[in-house]
């Protein structure tokens, strides 16, 4: 079961009692309070109490993966900002620390952990802090209204999450940060940065010691969480990705399902590569083909749905996980989701520049004949890259996207992401790396399931995270292949089809089916829908789009399905 709380800060006695009874009935009861922050969990919720009066909801794992399940070992920890900073630095896992501040006063502060495994949002004024939004609003702590404000920026940032949400007044508690609550404010800090560990002090230049740290902190994170699971489903597409989080499941001693989804058309059957893994786990490939004549651009989306994220693919590739999933009767449900970016699979030249402002000439000629074998090219294209990648200015985290917009409700500047803030010295892959990180913590918002299982991404948490970041970019190269340390890692663990592959199946052709059998139903839905009556919408462009045959190839399609999945969200909350 996905795991549930509430946290209810400085409320009134008789306010107290009142929503003591409907969490009650809610299946939320009390953990136990710190300061004057009253904390409800469901009954599948671990609670660990720790000294100082601080309490961890979730799990808690020590760095080798044993679960911890006694605090004896914090009892010396001095102060709550070093039981802060123990955690971080010798422990990792899915949980949200609460625990009195260390200023004089009332004040409690709130921990996310690195990798965001459980949901965390609050209100501005910090009155409550909960797993669920939709929780919050039956006991009447939010109304549920629109953030229109949000909604222009996710029209021009569709694919960026940042701490505000599409609730207004509610924001969300980013992996990684700290909120701090008082009686009279509410404010949030960066506990984890992923910047450290790209510093020149932190990495690791031996391809074989990196490897090993791959394999090991891999295979230590994908086996701690698949124990505390008991079973799972493997969502398998075939690719490397999640065919390394499938290696760490043999022998791992519960019970693995692995499923993997097929698109009608050309270009996306992965199921020979995703079987051969299914063969070395000696368990059955399961599969489920993508339906076209339900694959609409209109559907329900769950309650605690904060931002608009879900595409019509994603939603019918969750169809059929959820069914796998029901019919196998597994507690989770684990995607290798994130791997592109961990693994350092950059599509730039930032790694030879890397290699030239770390270590001279030569590491950058070295990288710059990668770079060529990688992508096919000559060495005189990747070298010409190369020299515009160090004379140009630092690339923005993110670019906005302006089709269909009207000229009434002009972009709006990017709202900032707390990993956005790079070191002045930051070379230009790590920038990438870290920019691209911080997108993937919208995955979490994509990965549509079922409130009864906890969906994991093992390659989005914390010791993977630090492990990867801590290889140079032009490692992950080496050889001419992309994500070369991690292939290296999983070598002896992979069929050679797999750790060969250079080319990804791809849902292009199905994604443009559903465009192309939904035209006019996108029309009605955009020019009919909230969108367009609060005048964010150009009719006459998006008409002009849709009456122009498109040219193959072309995949600007693509923004028509990003602006339904933002009205299908609106629609949702209305």
């Amino acid at each position: 079961m996905a795991y549930r709380y509430m946290a209810l800060n400085f409320p009134s006695k008789r306010r107290a009692e009142e929503l003591l009874n409907v969490l009650h009935r809610l299946g939320l009861e009390c953990r136990g309070h710190v300061r004057a922050t009253a904390i409800f969990a469901s009954k599948e919720t671990p609670t660990l109490r720790l000294p100082g009066g601080a309490l961890l909801l979730g799990d808690l794992y020590e760095r080798s993966g044993r679960l911890v399940t006694t605090v004896a070992r914090f009892r010396h920890v001095p102060t709550q900002q070093a039981l802060r900073q123990s955690l971080l630095d010798r422990y990792w896992g899915e949980y949200l620390l609460i625990q009195p501040g260390d200023e004089p006063g009332d004040t409690v502060d709130f921990m996310r952990d690195p990798s965001g495994g459980i949901p965390c949002v609050h209100p501005m004024d910090g009155a409550f802090v909960t797993s669920s939004p939709s929780l919050a609003a039956r006991l009447g702590l939010h109304d549920g209204q629109i953030d229109w404000e949000f909604i222009g920026h996710c029209l021009a940032y569709p694919y960026m999450k940042i701490s505000r949400t599409g609730l207004a007044g509610i924001r969300e508690l980013l992996p990684g940060c700290t909120l701090r609550v008082s009686k009279d404010a509410a404010r949030t800090d960066l506990a984890w940065s992923p910047w450290r560990f790209v510093a020149p002090t932190r990495r690791e230049n031996d391809p074989s010691a990196s490897a090993q740290t791959i394999r090991e902190t891999t295979r230590s994170v994908v086996r701690a969480m698949a124990r505390t699971d008991g079973s799972l489903l493997l969502q398998l597409s075939g690719g490397l990705d999640s065919s390394i989080v499938g290696a760490c499941l043999a022998d791992a001693g519960v019970k693995v399902v692995a499923c993997n989804a097929v698109s009608p058309l050309p270009g996306a059957d992965e199921r020979h590569y995703a079987r051969q893994i299914a063969d070395r786990l000696g368990i059955e490939l399961l599969s489920g083909r993508l339906d076209l004549e339900e694959a609409g651009i209109a559907f329900p989306l769950p309650p605690d749905s904060l931002r608009p994220a879900v595409p019509p693919l994603a939603r019918m590739a969750a169809r059929i996980m959820d069914h796998a999933a029901e019919d196998q009767g597994v507690h989770g449900v684990y995607s290798g989701g994130g791997g592109d970016t961990v693994f350092g699979y950059l599509n730039s030249a930032a790694p030879a520049a890397d290699a030239f402002l770390s270590q001279g000439l030569a590491a950058c000629w070295q990288a710059v004949v990668d770079l060529s074998r990688l992508h096919r090219c000559t060495v005189a294209k990747i070298a010409r890259l190369t020299f515009r990648k160090l004379r140009m200015p630092p690339r923005p985290a993110y670019t906005s996207a302006s089709a269909f917009l009207s000229q009434g409700h002009p972009v709006q500047p990017l709202e900032p992401h707390p990993w956005f803030a790079a070191p002045a010295e930051a070379l230009p892959g790590d920038r990438e790396r870290i920019f691209g990180l911080a997108g993937n913590q919208l995955f979490a918002d994509v990965m549509l399931r079922s409130d009864d299982r906890r969906v994991r991404m093992p390659l989005l948490s914390q010791p993977v995270m630090e492990a990867c970041l801590g290889i140079p970019s032009w490692m992950w190269i080496r050889g001419g292949r992309n994500r070369a340390i991690a292939r290296d890692a999983f070598a002896e663990e992979l069929p050679q089809d797999i750790l060969q592959r250079r080319s990804k199946g791809t849902f292009l052709n199905y994604t443009f089916a559903i465009y192309r059998r939904n035209k006019e139903a996108i029309r009605h839905f955009l020019l009919d829908g909230h969108l367009h009556a609060r005048g964010f919408i150009d009719p006459d462009a998006l008409n002009r789009f849709l009456d122009t045959p498109l040219k193959p190839r072309d995949r600007s399609f693509m923004r028509t399905l990003e602006l339904c999945m933002i009205e299908n969200w609106v629609r949702n909350h209305t």
